[in-house]
């Protein structure tokens, strides 16, 4: 039996009294935080003028396709480039310049051209036979004449001085290097080869670290299109994946509406069972890879690859997965060993959640409303961004080989023929160096990119309180319905949805504001925490983590205390400040309550949602391994397997939790309705309590001479 307040004239307010009036969520309401609804409604329009601004400025083209020396895109359908989807560089070595980590741009000619070279010549030896003539013509400017001297042509910087050969990554022609057994790098069996307009030997290990330079920009971008390749073999897949992901949760909430008692107790087996054996599937991995060449390498050794699929040849790998597991078991374990007693009321409730699901099911679809509009402010959000990030100009800078006093100044490729700074410095050009800008718009930009994270932030947040308000105001319906279901009002879901847009836009808006404001703070100290990361100073650590850790804390009390003062909101139709107080007092009364009794129906729901994931982890993880026999030829060929399990596993968790996020309203709603009336009434024929006989026989309470419906 939960202990009774003694105080309750306390310093959190005084409890709440009876009113024979009170028949649930009052429906004579006014609307609540108007100049709040009023700056979100202005916050929109504004948010509509960026991202129409960003549109009118953007070109995504920036981000598909590689842009050589005159600021062109290769292979843009519709365009000369068409045809030419490849990017060259004059002089791959000039990439290992420091510039490249500068200003992401190499300091050589770029030119886009419809395939690589696949063999080594130079424009002396191109020179000398009509067939090399004619194929080193193609790495060359538009309209170069071949029948010119090799060193006028180089002056010009027509054409480059040695071609090697060259594979196609990302869209860029680099060396095609190898490393043979011992480390020593070639190109083409080549170690070394000679430059002969230059005289000089080039090593193919210098390349290599030119390679790199050039590439540091785009590997990530190499990554994402392996993973990107991965998606469009396996996309139906995954959907397959999401579907029975889906399937299994509603039978799993079905299965619970029938079965709340049986189905607690299944699902706290289950998962004891489903992280046991992936303990054992973790020590097995580790036993087979004992003794194996290679197996005994570290992480820390291995480093950062782009192949995640090496870290699971190394027994550091499944030994560190073990021990996570076992001790994710061990706490699950005592915290229901501690927690046994507070279960059966746990349970209580959670049969009650699953009586009122049953009499308001249109409340499992809301979710559906909810994942639809998170969708599209995430897709506005998104496509913002892109449109703000390429909406800058192409910006041209002078490049040279020898000392100039214009060097790396902007410049116009239409002008810079004609200028002087071509007879003081003869081997200077203007060549693309980024995207920037220098204009009113692109000043401010930053500023609208901090816009489109803000409103991203505060629109997420205000999508997710519409629901909480919405399924708190039907579940509230429900309790304080004395006849269950007669009194129960029609269209429960509907009506609650009616009056949280019609009179509470403004309070939803003000507490996502305040859950907004805190997130991008957080956002801001992760960014400076990653600017941070190469400093020295210890102090600045220090502190930066204190910070992150304070506002994530923050941020976990604030979506807390808002989720209560949503219910509030529903129930009685007062303004945000009003009811986070009311709810916050309400809880403190009853702090013992909430310690004990709400937090374990949260750690339930909690693992239904993780016995869900597991069920479909394990699943897709043995299909695309290919370790089901029956379905062995049906998994797709991919580079990281990785990438669907994962995406079917972060699915099926957003699935479980769109899911169980009802049950979880319904539980807190539930929760602080049934607090009020422990308050409110007292079990006589005047004050009867409205909870079902099953709460009030575990709590030794009953109703005189009336008996709730159950």
């Amino acid at each position: 039996m939960e202990p009774e307040e003694k105080n309750p004239e306390s310093k959190y307010g005084e409890p709440r009294k009876f009113d024979p009036t009170f028949k649930g969520p009052i429906y004579n309401r006014g609307c609540t935080d108007i100049l709040c609804c009023i700056l979100f409604i202005l916050a929109l329009l504004g948010y509509f003028a960026v991202g129409i601004l960003a549109w009118s400025q953007g070109d995504p083209r920036k981000v598909i396709y590689p842009t050589d020396s005159k600021g062109q895109f290769c292979g843009q359908v519709g365009s000369p480039l068409e045809k030419k989807p490849l990017l060259f560089y004059f002089n791959i070595m000039k990439c290992a310049s420091p510039l490249v980590l500068l200003e992401f741009q190499c300091p050589t000619t770029q030119i886009c051209v419809e395939r690589c070279p696949d063999k080594f010549m130079t424009l002396l030896k191109a020179l000398q036979n009509e067939d090399d003539r004619e194929y080193y013509k193609q790495f060359c400017k538009e309209g170069v004449d071949m029948t010119k001297r090799a060193p006028e042509i180089l002056k010009d910087g027509l054409c480059p001085s040695i071609l090697t050969p060259s594979k196609n990554f990302t869209r860029r022609c680099l060396p095609a290097l190898e490393t043979l057994k011992g480390g020593v790098v070639v190109v083409g069996n080549e170690t070394t080869f000679r430059d002969d307009y230059a005289g000089e030997n080039i090593n193919a290990t210098d390349l290599l670290e030119a390679s790199k330079k050039s590439n540091a920009v785009v590997e990530a971008r190499a990554v994402a299109m392996r993973i990107f390749e991965d998606y469009t073999q396996s996309w139906h897949w995954i959907l397959l994946g999401l579907v029975i992901a889906m399937l299994v949760s509603l039978i799993f909430i079905l299965l619970l509406r029938c079965l709340a008692g049986v189905m607690v107790w299944v699902m706290i087996i289950m998962v004891i069972i489903v992280i046991g054996y992936g303990i054992f599937h973790c020590y097995m991995q580790y036993a087979s890879l004992k003794g194996q060449a290679g197996s005994d390498v570290t992480i820390k050794d291995l480093g950062l690859q782009t192949d995640f699929s090496v870290y699971l040849q190394i027994q550091q790998t499944w030994l560190a997965f073990m021990i996570i597991l076992c001790i994710v078991e061990v706490v699950i374990i005592l915290l229901l060993i501690f927690l046994r007693k507070r279960l059966l009321i746990a349970i209580a409730l959670i049969k009650e959640a699953s009586k009122a699901i049953g009499h308001v099911m249109s409340s499992l679809f809301y979710p559906l409303l909810t994942f639809a509009l998170l969708s599209l402010v995430i897709a506005y959000w998104a496509i913002t961004a892109v449109f703000l990030s390429t909406s800058s100009e192409p910006v041209y800078k002078i490049f040279n080989t020898t000392e100039c006093m214009y060097s790396r100044d902007t410049c116009k490729p239409e002008t810079f023929n004609s200028s002087n700074i071509t007879t003081e410095c003869p081997d200077a050009e203007c060549l693309f160096a980024f995207y920037g800008g220098e204009t009113l718009y692109h000043k401010y930009l930053i500023l609208f990119q901090f816009y489109n994270v803000f409103l991203f932030f505060w629109c997420a947040n205000f999508v997710t309180a519409l629901g909480q308000v919405t399924l708190a105001g039907a579940f509230a319906s429900y309790y304080w319905a004395f006849k269950k279901p007669d009194d129960i009002p029609a269209y429960p879901v509907f009506n609650s949805l009616g009056r949280a847009l019609r009179y509470h836009t403004g309070s939803l808006a003000f507490g996502s504001l305040i859950l907004a404001i805190v997130q991008v703070i957080r956002v801001i100290l992760e960014y400076l925490d990653q600017k941070l990361k190469g400093a020295q100073n210890k102090c600045a650590k220090f502190l930066l983590s204190c910070l992150k850790c304070c506002f994530w804390c923050l941020e976990k009390c604030i979506k807390f205390l808002n989720r209560n003062a949503y219910i509030m909101v529903a129930i009685y139709g007062k303004n945000f400040c009003t009811s986070a107080k009311d709810a916050f007092f309400l809880l403190m009364r009853n702090i013992v309550r909430v310690a004990v009794l709400d937090k374990v129906t949260d750690f339930l729901l909690f693992l239904g949602k993780l016995l869900v994931v597991g069920i479909v982890g394990i699943c897709s993880f043995f299909f695309f391994t290919g370790k089901i026999k029956i379905v062995e030829d049906a998994a797709p060929s991919l580079n990281y397997y990785w990438v669907p399990i994962l995406t079917v596993v972060f699915g099926a968790y957003l699935i479980a939790h769109g899911f169980f996020s009802v049950y979880a309203m319904c539980v807190d709603t539930l929760f602080l309705c049934f607090l009020e009336d422990l308050e409110r009434n007292d079990g006589t024929a005047d004050r009867p309590y409205f909870m079902p006989e099953r709460l009030l026989s575990i709590l030794k309470k009953s109703n005189e001479g009336v008996k709730t419906v159950d």
